[in-house]
């Protein structure tokens, strides 16, 4: 049996490659630990041990690299969107049923102050307790027929001004606010409706008895024009301007090619009886 000439160079390179691989894989770890990849649409705040949030920076897109002991947190610095269902009192104290949705983002600028102020779950501590705040204090505003029917969008404008000017501080931008649903108590409903065809009835009542009044105005005014004009042309036949038609009618049938015989003062007026033929 054949033995190895180089025992101790053999042990050797198998020492050099346990710790080549060693080196390799510490140094794998460390580099995870020393990289952070931060991916489209997020933004990330450094933290560390030893200096705290670090304020001066945000990480982008992107891999970054940073000492072992930094911890990265991420941001969805996105357009978000959240559903609110809720309950509130109207002017008259009656419980509205409401569904309302917002949008908003983080500012990515200002996503130290934002992590040191209120954290990840900035949502939960910040805009969804102000928006639900403005919204029962908004509503309370209004009767449930404007609810219903005239005025939601002022109602709409109302609350997204108050939540973004109470948010806009605190590096959050709201993009909108929108009502998706106003639910009324049954009866109230089938009353607020009934009272809307009663309305759009009586309109078009109003409407058509405008419509006849105006018309009737417009004869009024048409059969004063007609007899003020039978009055003119009456006034105007005197004896004379209905002689010189006559000797006018008579000289241009006269001139005409067509068959007739004129007796000159035959008439009882004095002008000339025109007899014709074919």
């Amino acid at each position: 049996m054949a033995t190895n000439p180089y025992p101790n160079v053999t042990r050797l390179f198998t020492r050099g490659a346990i710790l080549i691989a060693v080196v390799l894989v510490i140094g794998a770890m460390a580099a995870g630990c020393m990289t952070t990849t931060i991916t489209s649409g997020q933004a990330g705040v450094r933290y560390s041990p030893f200096g705290g949030t670090d304020t001066s920076s945000v990480y982008g897109e992107g891999l970054n690299l940073h000492a072992p002991w930094v911890d990265v947190i991420r941001y969805d610095v996105r357009v978000q969107e959240q559903l609110e269902n809720m309950e509130a009192l109207s002017s008259n104290g009656l419980s509205i049923g409401t569904e309302v949705s917002i949008r908003w983002r983080p500012e990515s600028t200002r996503l130290p102050q934002l992590h040191i102020t209120y954290g990840t779950d900035y949502y939960r501590k910040l805009i969804g307790p102000e928006l639900r705040s403005v919204v029962r204090e908004v509503i309370g505003q209004f009767t449930p027929e404007q609810l219903y029917s005239t005025r939601r969008t002022e109602l709409q404008e109302e609350i997204f001004d108050r939540v973004y000017s109470s948010v806009q501080d605190d590096d959050v931008l709201i993009e909108a606010v929108l009502i998706r649903d106003v639910r009324l108590p049954e009866q109230i409903k089938v009353a607020i409706e009934n009272k809307l065809k009663e309305e759009q009835e009586a309109e078009r009542y109003e409407f058509t008895i405008e419509k006849e009044r105006l018309e009737a105005e417009r004869k009024r005014i048409e059969a004063e024009g007609e007899a003020t004009y039978q009055r003119i042309i009456t006034a105007s036949l005197t004896s004379q301007f209905l002689r010189f038609k006559g000797i006018e009618a008579t000289q241009q049938l006269a001139n005409s090619t067509n068959s007739k015989t004129v007796i000159i003062g035959g008439g009882d007026d004095g002008l000339p009886l025109i007899l014709g033929g074919q």
